[in-house]
């Protein structure tokens, strides 16, 4: 099933068929420890590890006490010659060395040589070898954790600092079928921890998973294991783990974690997963784990849920319930993890990175990691990292605002890489020719996958198909957007903004056609177009032939599909617009209409009267408008309607400077999370509702932590909220019925 049709493209998946790899570690200073699965059975195995730098010249390493080997690469990119050596620690010091000497660090874009920082990527380029190959996912042993803390009387949160917020629970669980929880009731907490590193060291997983993992659990258990001089040792070789600061971006949202590495494991945590699927979806209310668990209808019906503040009460009192909470929340941890993490460990066959890094690489560093890996193993020169140059994006549009019916949506399969494979453009220094042949396999990969995945019946491989034509089709979009990225070795700007170019002639040629025919564009969408069809043409098959004839009078190479038949269309401005099917279900597209930024009450007004409109019951939105306006007024809205939850993009410490240098406004985010006293990172969520009597106030001032919320002493400010439902129904005023103004 997941065959060598797929598999054997060395390019893309590397050169070296070993199987079933499921971890890669540094052994002493010139050895790799490779991890493989078979089975239940693992195999560990020692080989060589020749490392790399990079260079101009030869010469640039002529005063280097240290051995290296030499070799030329073909063809005439910048770095033509490939040191090699056969101790990592003489290819730091090489490093060191050509820092000096050129006095550009090895992060410097004008650097005249390239220096990986990482021996197991490194390993992985020059040998060709990833993980995963040959793996099902189902086979790879995950275990889920898990923590209740306590919290000392007089404070909000857990701190683990605290002697007295000790760990009271620890739920574990895997894909296996063992789930046990470690309580401390049963242990003192040194022996709870010494008992789970048991626990670790004996099931040998190859994966850890849990939410908020990282800056949560595993901090929590590092500060309480050194607190009692417990010794983790849960690497796969009896090490303990290493932890250091790092961060990666999603999107916008730069995300601040305390990484951990435990040597011949990888570790997950399925808050980044959350993170990754809503860039795209933009649909969760919050990252939080019961939240998310509800969304995708993980949740049990009998699942035991207990507030934060509730959780020493539990313990002393009912810890049957809180061992319970406790593992339904690994339980779904484990499930989000095989809902979302799918795509990942897909991609970890195809890079050469570990696991645990593809949830913190880029798309455009791992296709750069593509090209340096075969042009590395045909021993060819590698061009030197540039800077992105500014080019037009794509064309968006709009002719039309209201309600437009009926409405068909059609676009171009893939625009720009099929601009990019039917007019043969290539990045300049792409000597080797490997970046149009990689994008055609791509797609015929991702043609058949999706097709196998149509036919097949097994829900198993049905899966697999639908996780690999999906991972397929990010990396075949991900290639356009590499050529524009900054310091990336084959990027090519100048190409990038010559495939926007033609990306917007073929929409304006699309949109002339459509007119000629009788047709009503409304909305172009870079790459898409929604249009009122001619006279006419109302049934599924005429619609069809009208795309098949729009496709036919284009370019050779460029194919048009038909993405939908609606009943009507919400044109609100430029990429905002709600679209309803025959089946009554309305999808809305669009910052303006569906903000994660809006609290729930208006969210959910908006989506009920963008259905009304759709409907064509504008004179019920009066009705809709009272109606919340009175729930507001009567607290019958749950604070979690009105609250906002933001994530913090920087740290309090930074926070805090900027204000006192005056170079940003207080904000009611950060001030509730330092008066918290919890500390607060990057990345972490705070949710709050606003106080206070009157519909001006300064929110930084006058809100509060929603889980300080009484609902029996409600305190929310109904001036305010209400004038936010009236701010929000102007913005429509144009649509609406003029009785509502």
């Amino acid at each position: 099933m997941n065959g060598p049709s797929f598999e054997e493209n060395q390019v893309l998946f590397g050169s070296d068929p070993t199987e079933g790899i499921v971890a890669v570690e540094p052994s002493g200073d010139n050895a790799m420890r490779i991890f493989i699965r078979s089975e239940d059975r693992l195999e560990i195995r020692d080989e060589p590890f020749i490392s790399f730098i990079l260079l101009k010249e030869e010469s640039l390493l002529r005063d280097f006490n240290k051995t290296a080997r030499y070799e030329s690469l073909s063809s005439t990119n910048e770095f033509k010659v490939l040191a090699l050596f056969e101790s990592w620690q003489d290819c730091t010091k090489a490093k060191i060395h050509l820092h000096g000497t050129t006095g550009t660090p090895p992060s410097s874009p004008e650097a005249p040589y390239l220096f990986l920082s990482d021996p197991v990527h490194q390993h992985l380029l020059l040998t060709g070898k990833t993980l995963f190959k040959g793996l099902a996912f189902k086979k790879l042993h995950r275990l889920a954790l898990d923590i209740e803390t306590a919290t000392a009387p007089g404070y909000s949160f857990s701190n683990p600092s605290r002697p007295e917020d000790r760990i009271l629970s620890v739920a574990l669980m895997d894909n296996r079928g063992y789930e046990e929880v470690l309580f401390a009731t049963e242990y003192g907490e040194k022996e709870l921890l010494e008992t789970l590193r048991a626990k670790i060291q004996s099931l040998d997983p190859d994966v850890l998973e849990g939410h908020n993992l990282f800056n949560f659990d595993l901090e929590y258990i590092v500060t309480r294991a050194r607190m009692h001089g417990v010794k983790l040792l849960w690497g796969r070789d009896g090490s303990e783990p290493h932890t250091r600061r790092s961060r990666f971006s999603v999107a916008e949202r730069v995300i601040d974690y305390t990484r951990m590495d435990i040597s011949g494991r990888h570790v997950v945590d399925t808050l980044f997963l959350l993170q990754y699927y809503d860039t795209v979806a933009r649909e969760l209310e919050s990252y939080a784990l019961k939240t998310a668990a509800r969304h995708f209808g993980l949740a049990a019906p009998d699942r035991t849920y207990i507030e934060p503040e509730e959780i020493q009460w539990y313990y002393e009192n009912r810890p049957e319930e809180l061992k319970q909470y406790n593992l339904d929340d690994v339980r779904e941890t484990l499930a989000l993890s095989e809902l979302l993490s799918y795509p990942f460990f897909l991609q970890t066959r195809i890079f050469p990175f570990s696991y645990q890094n593809m949830f913190v690489r880029g798309n455009a560093t791992k296709i750069n990691a593509l090209f340096m890996r075969e042009y590395l193993r045909q021993r060819t020169s590698v061009p030197k990292p540039g800077e992105a140059g500014a080019f037009a994006g794509g064309y968006t549009d709009v002719f039309r605002h209201g309600i437009v019916r009926p409405v068909i949506s059609c676009d171009v399969a893939s625009l720009y890489p099929s601009i990019l494979i039917s007019n043969k453009l290539k990045p300049q220094a792409d000597t080797l020719d490997i970046f149009l042949p990689l994008l055609r396999s791509l797609r015929n990969f991702r043609m058949e996958a999706k097709k196998r995945a149509m036919t097949v019946e097994e829900p198993h491989q049905k899966d697999y198909y639908e996780a690999l034509q999906q991972t397929f089709k990010i990396l075949i979009n991900s290639f356009y957007g590499y050529l524009g990225t900054r310091l990336h070795n084959f990027s090519d700007p100048q190409l990038a903004g010559e495939v926007t170019r033609r990306g917007r002639e073929i929409i304006v040629q699309m949109v002339a056609w459509l007119r000629k025919e009788g047709a009503e564009p409304i909305e172009i969408d870079t790459d898409g177009i929604y249009f009122v069809p001619p006279p006419g043409v109302r049934t599924d098959k005429e619609v069809q032939d009208l795309i098949q004839q729009l496709s036919d009078n284009l370019p050779s190479g460029i194919e048009v599909e038909m993405a939908g038949i609606y009943q009507a269309m919400f044109s609100y401005k430029k990429k905002n617009y709600a679209l309803m099917d025959d089946k009554g279900n309305v999808t809305v597209k669009g910052s303006g209409l569906r903000s994660r930024g809006m609290e729930k009450y208006l969210r959910e007004f908006l989506s009920n009267m963008i259905r009304l409109l759709l409907e064509g019951k504008e004179q019920e939105i009066h009705s809709l408008f009272r109606d919340y306006l009175d729930r507001i007024e009567e607290h019958q809205l749950g604070i979690s309607w009105l609250a906002k939850t933001e994530t913090l993009s920087e740290s309090l410490d930074t926070y805090r400077e900027k204000v006192a240098a005056k170079k940003r406004n207080p904000a009611a985010t950060y001030e509730l999370a330092i008066a918290s006293g919890r500390p607060y990172r990057a990345g972490d969520q705070v949710s709050y509702y606003v106080t206070g009597k009157a519909k001006t106030v300064r929110v930084y001032e006058n809100s509060k932590l929603t889980s300080d919320y009484d609902p029996t002493c409600p305190d929310e400010n109904v001036a305010y909220y209400q004038a936010k439902l009236h701010n929000l129904l102007k913005k429509f005023k144009k649509f609406l019925p003029g009785e509502l103004f």
